[in-house]
């Protein structure tokens, strides 16, 4: 199954910057838990698609660049 890419460059950089920083507290103690849930942001990154933006119908993704 093949997902429209709905995730834009701007999108994916900052989905990147937090689910790492997210990732790197819970590694030091500083977070409980639940910054292993920077994974989600992470891995849509990494997609380039959100189900969550699907189903709302939100697409960060310019035109000329979806379904690469």
């Amino acid at each position: 199954m093949k997902f429209q890419t709905n995730i834009g460059g701007l999108d994916k950089g900052i989905r990147i910057g937090v689910g790492a920083l997210l990732i790197v507290l819970a590694l030091l103690g500083i977070i409980g838990w639940w910054g292993w849930l920077g994974i989600i942001p992470l891995a849509t990154a990494f997609v380039r698609f959100c189900p969550l933006y699907a189903l709302f119908g939100i697409n960060t993704c310019p035109l000329k660049s979806r379904d690469e």
